[in-house]
């Protein structure tokens, strides 16, 4: 049992330097690009997270919810009686409930245009960009102006956008780029979306 705590001990002591080495190198500040993607659940709610860490430093926030028309989730109910909070639902429902690709793009557009205040206010230090990869694979908008306006922003706002299938594009000009993965989901047990977990 000794010699595995030693050894423990010098690996842990190993691990330690290179950390605390890279952390050292790690000296540059600037407002990050985050994307947070893929097929599995808690991209929103990783988003979700960052309000409240922002917001625990003092930060003013603002979110703009696209595709998602619903108005009476928990996370809207709490974050948006918060002063600091500036929370926009600028969906109409699902591609699959609207079924109209004019209205959808409409839609998308008069969000997009409470984004791009947003993203030239230098008062926002967290822009959240909640389901914008859509908007992007449908073209509703333009990804070449979306990405010039997010590339355009204050030097020390932070972004995050989410979404599944987000574009190479967005990926490459993102700071950081997180792939949930679907692995099980309680949906496909006939489960049915549940208070504080999913709505």
């Amino acid at each position: 049992m000794t010699d595995i705590n030693e050894r423990h001990n010098k690996r842990m002591e190993k691990k330690k330097a290179v950390i605390d080495k890279n952390i050292a190198q790690a000296d540059k500040e600037k407002g990050l690009l985050l994307v947070l993607t893929g097929n599995g659940k808690g991209k929103s709610s990783s988003a979700f997270g960052m309000i409240a860490r922002s917001l625990g430093h003092g930060m003013k926030v603002g979110v703009v919810q696209f595709i998602k028309s619903r108005t009476d989730t928990g996370e809207e109910g709490y974050f948006s009686r918060d002063p600091n909070v500036d929370w926009h639902v600028t969906g109409e429902g699902f591609t699959w409930d609207t079924q109209n690709r004019e209205q959808d793009i409409e839609t998308s557009e008069k969000g997009w245009a409470i984004a791009q205040n947003m993203l030239q206010d230098p008062s926002y230090k967290l822009v959240v960009l909640d389901e914008l990869t859509y908007l992007l694979s449908y073209k509703y908008l333009d990804s070449d102006s979306v990405l010039a306006d997010i590339n355009g922003r204050h030097d020390n706002q932070h972004v995050v956008v989410t979404g599944r299938a987000a574009s190479d594009a967005l990926k490459e000009a993102a700071d950081t780029v997180s792939e949930i993965a679907d692995i099980k989901h309680a949906y496909r047990e006939g489960i049915k979306a549940q208070k504080g977990i999913d709505l």
